[in-house]
C-alpha cells in the first residue's frame, strides 16, 4: 500500500470497521444468523452489506429487512446481531498497515474514531485490538443525531479536536463514510478493505 507518511493534516479521523480492523466479515455472520433467525429464507447478498459499511447498525436492520420485505421487530434483531457480533469478538484483527499509520500518527496529532457502531462494541472491539489509547476522541452513532452518509460524526470529531474540518484526514472504506467525508468538507483515503479479507 502507497505511504502516508507524506499526507499533511492537523488531524486524522479513522473509521473502525473495514478500515482499521477486519471486522466486516464477522458482522457480515453476525447480520446474516440474525436475519435468518428472523425469517429470513437465503444469505445475506454480500455486496448489499458492503454497501451499508459505516451506516448506524439499526439503520442497518432497516434497511436490510426492507430490501427483502422482511416483517421482523429490528429491534430485537439489532439487539441479537450485536451479541452474535461480540460472541465472535476474540478473532478480530488489525488491518496492519492503518494501524501501523495510526500508532505513528497518534504521537504527533490528534486523532478520532467515528463509527455507525454501538458505543460498547465500539469500545471492546478498540481494547481487543490495543488500540483505545490511541484515541482519546470516540464518536459513535449514540452521539450524533444522523449517522453517516450525513457528516455529522466527522464533524463532531473534529469539533471535540478543537481543528478545522478542512484540515482533517479521513480513513474510510465503505460509500456511505467517503460521502460523509465530502459532506464534511475533509479530504480523505479509501481503504479497500475486502482486499485485507482471505
Amino acid at each position: 500500500m502507497t505511504s502516508w507518511d507524506s499526507l499533511v493534516a492537523d488531524a486524522f479521523i479513522f473509521d473502525l470497521d473495514g478500515t482499521l480492523v477486519d471486522s466486516m466479515p464477522l458482522h457480515y455472520m453476525a447480520w446474516n444468523q440474525a436475519f435468518n433467525a428472523a425469517g429470513l429464507d437465503r444469505d445475506l447478498d454480500q455486496e448489499l452489506f458492503y454497501s451499508l459499511g459505516g451506516v448506524p447498525s439499526p439503520e442497518v436492520a432497516r434497511i436490510i429487512a426492507q430490501h427483502y420485505q422482511l416483517e421482523a421487530d429490528l429491534a430485537a434483531l439489532f439487539i441479537h446481531k450485536e451479541k452474535l457480533f461480540l460472541e465472535k469478538k476474540r478473532s478480530i484483527k488489525v488491518i496492519d498497515s492503518v494501524a501501523t499509520f495510526a500508532r505513528k500518527i497518534s504521537s504527533t496529532h490528534p486523532i478520532a474514531i467515528a463509527s455507525g457502531g454501538p458505543r460498547d462494541v465500539v469500545e471492546e472491539t478498540l481494547q481487543i485490538v490495543g488500540l483505545r489509547s490511541l484515541f482519546h476522541v470516540v464518536v459513535t452513532a449514540s452521539d450524533v443525531t444522523h449517522g453517516k452518509p450525513a457528516p455529522d460524526m466527522f464533524l463532531l470529531a473534529a469539533e471535540r479536536m478543537s481543528v478545522e474540518p478542512s484540515r482533517c484526514i479521513v480513513f474510510e472504506d465503505a460509500q456511505p463514510g467517503i460521502e460523509a467525508a465530502k459532506a464534511a468538507k475533509m479530504r480523505y483515503i479509501h481503504i479497500r478493505s475486502r482486499e485485507f479479507t482471505a
